[in-house]
């Protein structure tokens, strides 16, 4: 009843901004539902962990001996920080390995999934390119040079520290971009870039996507 009533919902607010028929709406909500959930079922089963033979020179436990350790603990009815904690904490396992146990833990028992953050979804790519650093920095932070390879969104900068980051609002400001900034040699460097709070499975693959073209475009456009 709980999620009907939910999906109900979800079809009147997309009435109130669009101003389409009932039926209309519930076409559109019904279509991105099962394209979510498609996405969700492709990606929960998506397996990009860290090997066993690393994970156990690590931490000495291969993956199944941690999840039966976590599923005795009842870590299916737990948050992530509370999860993250008891690795730490109670079998001492290094900060970095214990995010890395517990995000594992979580997209095997279909808690989380690709891509997943607490604020929603957050995706990255990088590039490295044959130009120095301030080239590649100029290339973002400058919104005319943005333009003539970024052709197909907006991004408004909004803090930055010279050749080392700069962050932005993208479109209208509901997800971000932070880009980071690697000088490599005289004529080197690396750009890598996360952008956030991306609102479900399927927009964070399809933006990953996306990031993949504009970089290319970037590199192409720096190295003619």
């Amino acid at each position: 009843m709980t999620e009907n009533k939910s999906f109900k919902d979800r079809v009147r607010e997309r009435m109130s901004k669009t101003g389409e028929s009932y039926t209309a709406a519930r076409s559109q909500v019904t279509h991105k539902r099962d394209r979510v959930e498609a996405a969700r079922t492709r990606l929960a089963a998506t397996d990009e962990r860290i090997s066993d033979a690393k994970l156990k020179e690590a931490t000495g436990k291969k993956w199944e001996q941690w999840f039966s350790i976590l599923d005795r603990w009842g870590a299916k009815g737990k948050k992530h920080g509370e999860i993250a904690r008891f690795l730490t904490e109670t079998h001492k396992a290094d900060s970095w390995w214990a995010q890395s146990i517990t995000v594992g833990y979580e997209r095997a028992k279909g808690l989380r999934l690709k891509h997943q953050q607490s604020d929603g979804f957050t995706i990255s790519a990088s590039k490295t390119l044959a130009v120095p650093i301030d080239v590649a920095f100029d290339a973002f932070v400058n919104a005319r040079t943005r333009k003539k390879w970024l052709t197909d969104g907006k991004m408004t900068l909004r803090t930055s520290q010279a050749t080392r980051s700069a962050r932005f609002n993208w479109e209208d400001g509901s997800t971000r971009v932070n880009v980071g900034f690697i000088d490599k040699g005289p004529s080197k460097s690396t750009v890598s870039l996360a952008h956030e709070r991306l609102g479900d499975a399927d927009e964070a693959e399809t933006t990953k996507s996306l990031w993949k073209e504009r970089l290319a475009a970037l590199k192409s456009f720096l190295e003619a």
